[in-house]
């Protein structure tokens, strides 16, 4: 375009167009339409071959001419207003496993529920260096972002200062890594650029949730936030391939959307979020960027290449880190690799683990249902494989969970626990308060609880872990109370949709469990949400659900009396009772004396303890004080300390020393050692219990 002393202004008006476009035009970020360039040529006039002005038009072209993607950065508000970060991506902090859980909760989400197959999630770590950096910054165009990211770098605020490091990492290292999360079988980013969809609620919108389905994980729309939290750059590219066309295509439809705090670039100021497109001739503003139907090579460039005709959407988080603690780095590898938080192995393994952690009920399978998720990590440097596609298997990661889960799924389970690998199964009540006063959303569901022995490869046991209808873990719970003794178990409750469609009140239980829930979707309790859907005091009903959780599981890992070893099998062999009590006062009756003994070692290494006392008639009040002692193969037992002591019936407990009820004839006691007093580990040891008599109650 050639000037003429015309500015864009009155050129706009010449045209019928805004002045945006004209600028565009101007800054070779759009080119004009072929309507537009014989308009233009008309205002503007042109030379022919002798010189004289004339108004020539082009020759008529079959197709437009392409628009070149551009960056389109929102312009600062007019009233002054600045935001220095999105508030959405402080939610949550910018860790992996948050980002996995979220990530893949939302892929659950938008499952393809038109068929039974499973939700396929794959995590592709991607650490860029040298040639192929330099031609990523290029399909980015880079030197487009590069102003804007320093001086949002500059800015002394947590943003900023995320940035500058970003900067950092890639100037000094020369690295740059990439993390692409890509679902198939799921609905892809269907809608309008603008209007209400799951386009525009992932790209344009906060707090926009579009989760219909009462069994969806998410409720809040906070969790998209956490890729672009896990970005130092704040970027993410996003490709997708539709369950529905739009604009009479499905596949290849691509923006980038970054998120950076206010800023000021060579005179003008901007609010913070651009995004990368196509300007979008037919909206208000013409700088405006929408979505575009990429070509293979675009994609490919972009690292954005899906694999399959499947529908589904890739996210590639661009700059992607891990601020989780270094102290879940293993003490054997310090030092090493591994101890660089974003080392490409340690984040593979956290990956890995999260998922296995948090969605091993969604992976279970069990008699013909089959399992709602699939989900793989592998890691790339420069397109070429470094570590090799990890699938997450559930009974690995989660092996009595996952047996108990799909014992349920298979119609397997029994009522009581009489053999090793069985999975017991009860019902526990939650009381559904009526909703906003609607009648009939109030009732009793019956959520299912499944309870089976745990082993060493099950981490912390004794424990529940709570799941509703999309299968995610929202919590893991310590059973309180337990006998001491207690064999080791995991067990699983099923609420909501998770106890099948069939249970009483599903549907009601997994909506009143959904608005009970925060926004990281990680307990059950009090929330607003709940608060004003139901009444203030409808979080009690969980607290009841709670406590007839833990007394069901009393109840199903209790050992009945007659079935109780005389000695847990495997320490029954170092475990003693002292022959008789000792008793410092001659008397002539027979002295208290133990009848019964279970013990097992704990996770610390403490012995547990709990004894059974036979108390002889006659009424006499008997002081007696329990010691244990360590056996060893030479010279005296070594005294060790109690860290806790315990009465449990028929007696009392003052100052380490036993009152019996007058009138007992047996009473019961718990105890555990203090490791802290162990000379040797109880491993390697056997354990004797005396009692000894106390005088004045003084042991």
């Amino acid at each position: 375009m050639q000037g003429n002393g015309t500015d864009e202004t009155e050129m706009a008006h010449l045209l019928g167009a805004t002045p945006a476009l004209v600028r565009a035009w101007l800054d070779n970020r759009s080119v004009p339409s072929p309507d537009h360039l014989i308009r233009v040529q008309e205002v503007l006039g042109g030379e022919d071959e002798a010189g004289q002005g004339s108004a020539v038009a082009p020759e008529p072209q079959d197709e437009p001419a392409e628009t070149p993607i551009v960056w389109y950065h929102r312009p600062g508000h007019d009233d002054g207003g600045r935001e220095f970060g999105n508030a959405a991506a402080f939610a949550f902090e910018s860790d992996l496993e948050v980002l996995a859980r979220e990530a893949t909760q939302n892929s659950l989400d938008e499952r393809d529920r038109s068929n039974d197959r499973p939700v396929r999630v794959r995590y592709t770590l991607h650490e860029l260096t040298g040639d192929a950096l330099a031609r990523f910054r290029t399909a980015i165009r880079w030197h487009d972002l590069h102003p804007h990211y320093e001086a949002a770098a500059a800015q002394d605020q947590k943003v900023g200062r995320v940035i500058s490091a970003g900067l950092r990492e890639m100037s000094e290292r020369d690295r740059l890594v990439l993390l692409r999360v890509d679902d198939y079988n799921a609905n892809g980013l269907t809608g309008d650029d603008y209007e209400d969809g799951r386009f525009a609620a992932v790209v344009r919108r906060q707090l926009d949730s579009r989760k219909s389905d009462v069994a969806a994980g998410g409720s809040y729309g906070l969790g998209k936030a956490t890729l672009w939290a896990t970005s130092r750059l704040g970027l993410v590219l996003m490709n997708s391939t539709l369950s529905e066309p739009h604009e009479g295509h499905t596949r290849g439809r691509l923006i980038g959307r970054l998120d950076l705090p206010w800023r000021e670039v060579s005179g003008r100021r901007f609010a913070g979020p651009a995004w990368l497109g196509r300007p979008d001739a037919e909206a208000d503003n013409a700088e405006v960027a929408r979505s575009w139907w990429a070509d293979e090579e675009t994609i490919e460039n972009l690292h954005l290449t899906r694999e399959g005709d499947d529908p589904g959407t890739s996210f590639l988080i661009v700059g992607a880190h891990d601020v989780a603690s270094l102290a879940d780095s293993r003490p054997d590898h310090e030092g090493d690799a591994g101890d660089d938080e974003d080392s490409l192995e340690r984040m593979h393994q956290r990956l890995v683990r999260a998922l296995g952690r948090n969605f091993w009920a969604a992976m279970t399978t069990g008699g013909d249902r089959p399992p709602l998720l699939e989900a793989s990590v592998r890691t790339l440097r420069n397109g070429v494989e470094y570590l090799e596609e990890e699938r997450v298997e559930p009974h690995v990661h989660q092996p009595a969970l996952s047996r108990a889960l799909q014992a349920f799924l298979s119609g397997t389970t029994v009522d009581r626990l009489t053999d090793a690998g069985q999975v017991a199964l009860t019902t526990v009540p939650l009381k559904i308060p009526e909703r906003n006063g609607l009648t009939g959303t109030a009732g009793e569901h019956r959520a299912v609880l499944l309870v089976t022995e745990a082993t060493d490869a099950d981490g912390k046991t004794n424990r529940v872990t709570a799941i509703r209808g999309n299968r995610m873990t929202v919590k893991t719970s310590w059973v309180p109370g337990l006998p001491v003794g207690t064999n080791p178990f995991q067990a699983v409750l099923l609420a909501g949709r998770a106890a099948g469609d069939d249970a009483p009140f599903a549907a009601e239980a997994e909506e009143f469990l959904r608005f009970s829930e925060p926004p990281e979707h990680n307990k059950w309790g009090q929330t607003e949400e709940l608060r004003m859907r139901y009444s203030p005091s409808a979080h009690r009903r969980i607290a009841a659900l709670t406590s007839e959780t833990n007394r069901a599981v009393h109840e199903l890992v209790a050992i009945p009396k007659e079935k109780k070893p005389s000695g847990t099998s495997k320490v029954s062999k170092r475990l003693k009772i002292s022959g008789k009590a000792t008793s410092k006062v001659r008397r002539t009756v027979t002295p208290p004396k133990l009848d019964d003994l279970e013990a097992v070692i704990d996770p610390s290494g403490a012995w547990q303890i709990t004894a059974e006392v036979k108390v002889p008639p006659g009424g006499e009040p008997w002081r007696m004080s329990p010691v244990a002692k360590l056996e060893v193969r030479s010279g005296p037992r070594p005294v060790v300390k109690w860290a806790e002591l315990v009465a449990v019936s028929n007696c009392e407990l003052s100052a380490g020393v036993l009152h019996f009820t007058p009138g007992t004839r047996s009473a019961v006691f718990r105890g555990v050692t203090d490791v802290s007093t162990h000379p040797v580990r109880a491993a390697l040891t056997g354990v004797v219990v005396e009692l000894q008599e106390s005088r004045r109650g003084v042991a």
